[in-house]
């Protein structure tokens, strides 16, 4: 191959090399764009940290734990357990009440109440009705009305049966809400014990003073 011929090739190779270059660094330009929005897309999402304590199961409760829903309170088709402590007459009262609202204005209710003496001690259990009238706000007050009996169980220092009375209770009470499904209850009630005296023909009626405060929590039943 003559110089010129050689000068000529290498000339054209030079030119050949120099327009391809920007090419090729075009296309790894855009192949490096390309890996990092892939990278970018399919990047997984960052993890959430874990919250730490008591969460609540509805989050509106969460940010308002004592908020009540406006309106007049709901009882149709609620069940409540109210667990309370007060004083029958002059001596403690412990007792477990069990609730149903088939409307919105009656409720059936069943008690049962241990009242430990000294010298004895009585277990009270009695079938109520509640009438309310349902209103809007926190405090409820509502009227009741049950029969019951009592079974007084002597002390070991005292040589006798058990004896079974009839009771008879009347009186009523109010419900503080503090939030949509408990609320604070205070009672007041007269309860009458019928029974026999020694030395007294007929049936005697002992009049007791009941007075109780406790809890009562709330569920709805779907009918």
């Amino acid at each position: 191959m003559s110089p010129a011929h050689a000068w000529g090739a290498s000339a054209l190779l030079a030119l050949v090399l120099a327009g391809a270059s920007p090419t090729w660094a075009a296309d790894a330009v855009t192949d490096a764009d390309s890996s990092a929005v892939t990278e970018k897309v399919t990047a997984p999402a960052p993890a959430v940290p874990p919250v730490h304590g008591l969460e609540a199961l509805v989050p509106e409760v969460a940010a308002h734990p004592y908020r009540l829903d406006p309106g007049v309170r709901p009882y149709q088709n609620r069940f409540s357990v109210s667990p309370a402590f007060g004083f029958l007459g002059s001596d403690r009262l412990f007792l477990v009440r069990a609730t149903y609202h088939p409307s919105e204005w009656l409720g059936y209710e069943g008690s049962i109440a241990h009242n430990p003496g000294q010298s004895v001690h009585a277990v009270l259990h009695t079938l109520s009705a509640i009438v309310r009238k349902p209103m809007p706000g926190r405090l409820q007050p509502y009227v009741s009305a049950g029969y019951g009996m009592i079974l007084v169980f002597p002390g070991r220092s005292l040589n006798a049966d058990p004896v079974t009375k009839n009771a008879l209770t009347i009186g009523g009470g109010t419900e503080f809400y503090i939030r949509g499904d408990l609320a604070l209850r205070a009672e007041v009630k007269g309860a009458t014990v019928f029974g026999r005296q020694a030395g007294q023909d007929g049936i005697v009626a002992y009049n007791y003073l009941q007075e109780t405060i406790g809890l009562a929590f709330y569920r709805t039943i779907r009918p």
